[in-house]
């Protein structure tokens, strides 16, 4: 049996950056504006820390909340031309808002080291994109108390779940990215913090950078060309260009 080839990269030419858990630790904020929706709407519900981390492996905020419902009630079936999905909907609607509330207040701050890197990036000549499945309002309040009003404008092509509803570990979001920006995946570099945002780059062929947080620690990141514990503070440009033309395998 033949050996896999290796082959040369080309150069780097973009950074594209999932958002919750990779540029935030968002996920206390968003757990307890879940906790803050289920008593707004009369539930009993109350999602702990272990609860969570296990509800994380599903991605998406409505399909949480719709995976934990047919957990606490089996065989709980859509009447009423959609009464359930109906619920579901208003259940996150109340928790974006929780979430904004929250951010607003400044209760969560993007990772050390990622301003610094997104903004020495941009001075490189980098281009930078965001893909993830998380929705734009909870995307615009989380950037927008972190890097100002402008915020967007760091951003070339911004992918999220009104553009890519197929939710990670399917590789939409990631391919789509890759089209609008006319890119290879061998000319990027992603940065994930989870097992789901790993597999949907990799599916996409992009070459992946995972910076994991206490909700993901445990997850299996076999594949990622780099796992990076304490995050992006001491990870600079150069760093990023020698790790991407490392050689690999076909």
């Amino acid at each position: 049996m033949s050996n896999p080839t290796r082959y040369v990269n080309p150069p780097l030419r973009a950074l594209i950056f999932d958002v919750d858990g990779t540029l935030a630790d968002t996920e206390h904020a968003h757990l307890a504006a879940f906790n803050q929706a289920f008593a707004d709407e009369g539930l009993d519900w109350h999602w702990d820390l272990p609860m969570y981390t296990r509800l994380l492996e599903v991605s998406g905020g409505k399909e949480r909340i719709a995976h934990h419902w047919a957990q606490v009630n089996p065989g709980v079936r859509a009447i009423a031309g959609g009464a359930l999905a109906d619920t579901v909907q208003r259940l996150h609607d109340l928790k974006t808002a929780a979430y904004e509330r929250q951010v607003s207040r400044g209760a969560v701050q993007l990772r050390p080291g990622v301003l610094a890197l997104i903004e020495a990036a941009g001075r490189a000549g980098l281009r930078l994109a965001i893909a993830t499945t998380t929705s734009p309002v909870n995307i615009s309040a989380l950037l927008r108390q972190a890097m100002g009003p402008d915020w967007a404008l760091h951003f070339e092509v911004i992918e999220d779940a009104s553009t890519a509803p197929k939710k990670k570990p399917h590789p939409q979001v990631y391919r789509q990215t890759l089209e609008r920006m006319n890119l290879s995946a061998a000319e990027c570099l992603v940065f994930e913090d989870s097992a789901n945002g790993l597999a949907a780059a990799r599916a996409a062929g992009l070459a992946t950078v995972v910076t994991p947080n206490d909700f993901t620690a445990h997850h299996d990141f076999t594949g990622a060309l780099r796992v990076l514990p304490e995050g992006l503070a001491n990870v600079s440009v150069d760093d990023l260009r020698r790790w991407h033309a490392e050689p690999r395998r076909a």
